[in-house]
């Protein structure tokens, strides 16, 4: 009888859901999650004096609260792919994303914010940002490619390591082309930590930090990146020095951090965030919100939450049963630290003005659904481990 009820396939399906919900990461979800409730907080009072319509001030906050569930739902998915079917169609996923990417350049599909021609308009006045699909695409095409070592290697090969470079380098130099240099330093901090950890020779990653900075120098010196660009991203070194131009944000960010004390104002009455002083403070920089209206011990939560899913993400990769699996974190890691890092800290006046957004916080469909990707395809890695070891 055992063995008949053991080879039902209602009774597998079943067997296999419980499995599912037992194995999960509960504490990344959990802290996902938090930090996700966190963020829309802060984005209905970041929202309400100026992106709200007069006739519903939620109005923006419930169409954030939309992308969050969309986000979600793709998480749940992409940790619900089977593992075999995700590094067999990888390569589509790639080259759909690159497609994707071109798009931006189409008349009348594309279209500019902040200098970077990096949206496409969809129906209902909604735009899509190509690039955030593409991080994960990087990420699991050059997972594929530097995990496909021979039983007698070591290291991955000078051949394949190459191709792994390729496939950041194509994506990166379309997102250049668009203005975008926020997610290109992303991609780029993607790229040479994955590499590192494969196990690509020395040489190889000694190259690509001296050829990333040779690459920034050329750039500026070659008038590659336009004025404004250069101008966030050495702002930060004296943002004294022009308070009316790419410094101003930098100020007014500090100014309302700065006033927010130990508990702050109280949510939804910050006078730096309620005054519209600190530009895209719903996406850009959220983090002056949560220092003004719940000064340092609110802020200080917030950075917990994100330090635990950067915990349990580098537990998983460490855990993770096979090469693809450990890369695969560790570019999601690599991924969401530089952003987090460089969203907080180009709030508090250390690091250069980007634009990018803060992860699972800010405000932005396409970046909040990437990042819950990401979190799926943590989870994802994680399951692969735990049933591999069982």
């Amino acid at each position: 009888m055992s063995g008949i009820l053991a080879s039902d396939p209602a009774t597998h399906t079943l067997t296999r859901q419980r499995g599912y919900w037992r194995d999960l990461d509960w504490i990344l979800l959990i802290a996902a999650l938090a930090a996700t409730v966190f963020g829309s907080m802060l984005v209905w009072s970041a929202s309400r004096a100026d992106m709200a319509s007069d006739s519903d001030p939620q109005s923006y906050l419930k169409r954030h609260l939309i992308n969050v569930v969309i986000g979600i739902v793709l998480g749940w998915l992409a940790s619900r792919l089977d593992y075999r079917w995700l590094r067999a169609y990888t390569p589509f996923i790639y080259g759909a994303s690159v497609l994707l990417l071109l798009m931006p350049f189409l008349p009348g599909l594309g279209t500019t914010i902040a200098g970077a021609r990096a949206w496409i308009d969809v129906p209902g006045g909604l735009t899509l940002q190509p690039s955030e699909f593409a991080k994960v695409a990087v990420i699991l095409m050059m997972a594929v490619l530097l995990s496909e070592k021979r039983d007698t290697e070591s290291e991955p090969r000078d051949r394949d390591v190459l191709m792994a470079f390729g496939v950041a380098v194509l994506p990166i130099l379309i997102i250049l082309v668009q203005n975008d240099t926020g997610t290109v330093l992303i991609l780029g901090s993607v790229a040479l930590s994955i590499i590192a950890v494969s196990g690509a020779r020395t040489r190889w990653v000694i190259g690509l930090i001296g050829g990333a900075v040779v690459g920034v120098l050329l750039a500026i010196q070659l008038g590659l990146l336009k004025e404004y660009q250069v101008q966030r991203l050495t702002s930060f070194i004296n943002p004294t020095e022009d308070v009316t131009s790419a410094a101003y944000n930098a100020n007014q960010a500090r100014i309302a951090i700065g006033g927010g004390g130990w508990t702050g104002y109280g949510l939804f009455e910050g006078p730096q965030t309620q005054g519209k002083f600190v530009p895209v403070n719903e996406s850009d920089f959220i983090y002056t919100v949560v220092g003004e209206e719940l000064g340092f011990i609110g802020s200080a939560v917030l950075i917990a939450l994100l330090a635990i899913i950067l915990w349990r993400a580098v537990v998983i990769a460490y855990r993770a049963d096979d090469m693809f699996g450990r890369l695969v974190a560790t570019g999601v890691i690599a991924w969401l630290a530089f952003q987090m890092f460089e969203n907080i800290g180009m709030s508090l006046g250390i690091m250069p003005i980007t634009g990018i957004p803060l992860p699972l916080v800010s405000a932005g469909g396409t970046s909040m659904m990437a990042t819950w990707i990401a979190i799926g395809l943590l989870q994802n890695v994680r399951l692969h481990a735990v049933r591999a070891g069982s």
